[in-house]
């Protein structure tokens, strides 16, 4: 019966890790989007997005000198971790737009293949 079941999980077990991978990937594309959206408002209110420097703490409290932030735009500081726990890395202005929003992946870092690979806005 053991060698049954080791033999059993032998097969399904990559299938297993590999759909695991992917529907962290898609979680963290989920959370990217919502902290789009996110950051548009943050957009709508101050008139720019907040720079790397203030990072995405800037839509959970007002960086100095911001007399049109309207927030917290974002009430939970573990919506801005990605699936496998780390900060989404976060530059502004980014190289296709205002800003990029990347998550690594579960190595943590850059490039990488399967769930590995960096997750982009």
């Amino acid at each position: 019966v053991l060698v049954i079941i080791g033999v059993i999980l032998a097969m399904v077990g990559p299938r297993v890790f590999t759909n695991l991978g992917r529907a962290n990937a898609e979680v963290a594309k989920t959370k990217m989007e919502q902290i789009s959206g996110q950051l548009e408002l943050f957009k709508l209110d101050v008139g720019r997005y907040p720079t790397t420097q203030e990072g995405l703490g800037a839509l959970l409290a007002a960086p100095s000198g911001l007399a049109n932030w309207n927030g917290p735009y974002i009430r939970d500081p573990k919506a801005l971790k990605d699936p496998w726990s780390r900060d989404f890395v976060y530059r502004s202005p980014g190289e296709k737009g205002g800003y990029d929003l990347v998550s690594l992946g579960a190595d943590g870092k850059e490039g990488g293949e399967g769930e590995n690979r960096d997750v982009r806005n």
